[in-house]
């Protein structure tokens, strides 16, 4: 006899994630798909949306394989804000260009700003335009690539491109709407139609919905899903991730440590400061401040291949063998630009102390502590404009083995809970998609497994070495601007 379950697969930076999940919330199966970005050139970073598409496939047909379960309801997310445009039959003209860790379009920030007025982009979308900004990637795009704009007809990313692909139906979820600054108003919850028509005025808007309403019904068979199945809008993954953790209350901070680390904060009211996102949230009604670094476990696998491939439970055990200051290591986590709080797309990486002393595990831990302080530095931010954080949730792949989740509790001074499933965004999916056919709550899904407490002992250390971590930018901000010019030239003679 076959079990009743839910499907939720999640396109993320580094991997396609899928699980099935029964009604109480057990992990019936796990599937993933590793992929990699393109990077064509200094701050280009793009995904073939046709990836997204057949790793769905696989990971549907490979987890409904054994013929032992019945899809009742399909979930997507994916990361974001990214942007596909498609011509009018939903065919992408291009590749995705993904969200802020994708950096191409300073000089179109910089024009909207100009042409619509920073300020007033800010009172009415609740985020300052950056590098996660979707309407500054549409300007470049009518900049750069004139015959792909002029074909251009809608705008899609990875979870409502899915639920395209399945149902057929062009939506938007709320919460994605929401990043696509200075195309959506955040006071008025809809389409800035004005804004829209000056920035893409070619471009067909999709209707909006929550993320776990219903896009549509499967509309033919695919991957061992029958038609007829309903699929949820779905939404940006580190939205899917706080709904894995039931972390959807005023006070609630999720963190999630994944290819790049990121905090979705729920308030009380519409809350906003220059230094984050202020973003519609997953549940309808809620919202929320966001920041998100733009690396964090991306540096740790870039370290790990540069230093020979080594297996991260060794690579974690050196880096605790290091202890709390990497032996008088200190590093800037900014590998990719940086989003929040500084938003400096041309920041860079900065390793400062290093002797011939230092091993593979200073470094390592150096590197964890680096996402620490970046964390501390965006809860800073949000206590400056008066943000309530009364529970942290830990969520994502950074949280196994432990030392990181404590590495971030021992800098921030703050305790985090782990929950028992911590597979994330896609868990988060099939919960969304379970509430459309059955009563389902998600604090019985998933409860909390433990609380990671931060260490007294180590607070002095970690406390003088973020003073010295928030000097470090200011001191090194010019040279390394130099350098990222210098970077971009040599990009543009290795493709001439």
């Amino acid at each position: 006899m076959r079990r009743r379950a839910y499907l939720g697969v999640d396109i993320g930076t580094s991997s396609s994630k899928g699980v099935l999940v029964d009604p109480q919330g057990r992990l019936v199966r796990t599937a993933v798909r590793e992929h990699t970005v393109d990077r064509p050139a200094p701050g280009h970073v793009e995904m073939d949306a046709q990836i997204w598409w057949r790793e769905f496939v696989e990971l549907a047909g490979e987890l409904t394989a054994p013929g032992d379960v019945e899809v009742a309801a399909v979930g997507v997310s994916g990361m974001g804000p990214c942007v596909v445009v498609t011509d009018d039959d939903g065919t992408p003209l291009r590749p995705a260009i993904l969200y802020g860790v994708d950096t191409r379009a300073s000089a179109q920030i910089d024009a909207l700003n100009d042409e619509l007025g920073a300020e007033a982009i800010f009172e009415r979308c609740g985020s300052m335009l950056s590098s996660q900004a979707v309407g500054p990637k549409l300007r470049w795009l009518a900049d750069t690539e004139p015959g792909t704009t002029a074909r251009a007809r809608r705008l899609f990313m990875p979870s409502s491109w899915l639920a395209y692909r399945l149902t057929g139906e062009y939506v938007l979820d709320y919460h994605s709407a929401s990043q696509c600054t200075p195309l959506f108003d955040t006071v008025d919850n809809t389409w800035h139609d004005s804004w829209a028509r000056h920035v893409c005025p070619g471009l067909e808007l999709p209707p909006l919905r929550w993320p776990g309403e219903a896009a549509g019904v499967t509309t033919h068979e695919v991957g061992g899903i029958p038609a007829g199945v309903p699929v949820i809008t779905g939404t940006i993954d580190a939205w899917s991730e706080a709904v894995s953790v039931d972390a959807q209350r005023p006070g609630d901070l999720m963190i999630m440590y994944g290819t790049t680390m990121f905090l979705v904060n729920t308030v009380r009211e519409r809350l906003t400061t220059p230094a984050m996102w202020g973003t519609l949230g997953a549940l309808p009604g809620t919202r929320n401040l966001a920041g998100g670094m733009a690396t964090s476990g991306a540096i740790t696998a870039w370290l790990r291949e540069l230093t020979g491939g080594t297996d991260y439970p060794t690579l974690l055990a050196e880096a605790a063998a290091s202890g709390a200051g990497a032996n008088g290591l200190l590093v800037l986590p900014y590998f990719a630009g940086e989003r929040t709080p500084i938003f400096d797309p041309d920041a860079r990486g900065v390793v400062a102390g290093l002797t011939l002393s230092h091993t593979r595990g200073d470094l390592y831990r150096a590197v964890l502590e680096a996402t620490a302080f970046g964390v501390r530095h965006n809860i800073e931010s949000l206590h400056e404009v008066g943000a309530e954080i009364s529970r942290a949730v830990a969520v994502g792949g950074g949280t196994q083995g432990a030392l990181w989740t404590q590495v971030v509790s021992d800098v921030t001074g703050m305790a985090q809970t782990v929950p028992s499933v911590t597979i994330g965004a896609s868990y988060g999916a099939a919960f969304l998609a379970a509430g459309l056919v059955d009563d389902v709550r998600m604090a019985e899904w998933n409860p909390p497994a433990h609380v990671c407490e931060p260490d007294p002992a180590v607070r002095d250390t970690y406390d003088a070495l973020y003073e010295q971590y928030r000097a470090l930018y200011p001191a090194s901000r010019d040279v390394v601007h130099v350098l990222a010019q210098h970077q971009r030239a040599r990009s543009r003679e290795g493709e001439s």
